[in-house]
This record gives C-alpha cells, sequence and structure tokens, in this order.
C-alpha cells in the first residue's frame, strides 16, 4: 500500500480536502483521475493568466469584470496550489530514493 495519502485535485464534502489511499502506486482509476483533473485544471490556470492580461491592460475593463476575473485567478490559484501540495506530498523524503538504486545526488562523477 502506498505510505501517504495522495490529496486529491477535488474537495471532500463541506469543502475539505479529500485523500485516496492506494496500493497500486499511482496505476489504479481514481488516480488516474486526479491526474488528468490536475492536468485541466493547471491548463485552465494557464488559459486565465491569459485573459487576465488582456483584460487588464482594457482600460475600458469594468468593475464587475475584473471582480468576477479576481475571483477566477483566485480558484486556480487554490487548484495550483493543492496540486502543488499533493505532488510535494509524493516526493521522497530525506534519505528516501524512489527505486532501490542508489540515490542521486545531482553531482557529476568529478565532484
Amino acid at each position: 500500500m502506498s505510505a501517504q495519502p495522495r490529496l486529491l485535485p477535488w474537495p471532500g464534502p463541506a469543502g475539505k480536502p479529500c485523500y485516496l489511499v492506494s496500493d497500486t502506486d499511482g496505476a489504479g482509476y481514481l488516480s488516474r483521475l486526479a491526474d488528468e483533473m490536475e492536468a485541466v485544471q493547471l491548463q485552465m490556470g494557464s488559459e486565465l493568466i491569459g485573459h487576465a492580461r488582456l483584460l487588464l491592460h482594457d482600460r475600458k475593463a469594468a468593475a464587475q469584470e475584473l471582480r468576477y476575473l479576481s475571483n477566477r485567478l483566485i480558484e486556480a490559484l487554490q487548484d495550483a496550489l493543492r496540486i502543488a501540495e499533493s505532488r510535494g506530498g509524493r516526493l521522497p523524503g530525506p534519505g528516501e530514493c524512489e527505486s532501490d538504486g542508489p540515490a542521486q545526488t545531482g553531482k557529476g562523477p568529478s565532484e
């Protein structure tokens, strides 16, 4: 079974964090669904940034449009932070490695 529960990219009941405990190491249906949802959320956030740039350059943009944009940017940032937390929680900790091989140090053979 997976050592750490995975924070899913959607909230649970009452907006609380939703976690997945799996024994398939990311190969299960819910893990793949979460991966796809994260990709969609990140793509939507990227597209929203482009829209925000255009709207902020428009001197005639109404306050309602800017408030709406601000709310969508907040949602996109919350999604991105949840994804970062989830992915960070799945990184190996100090002294752990992802495989049975030696840990990578990032240094070349002469260093």
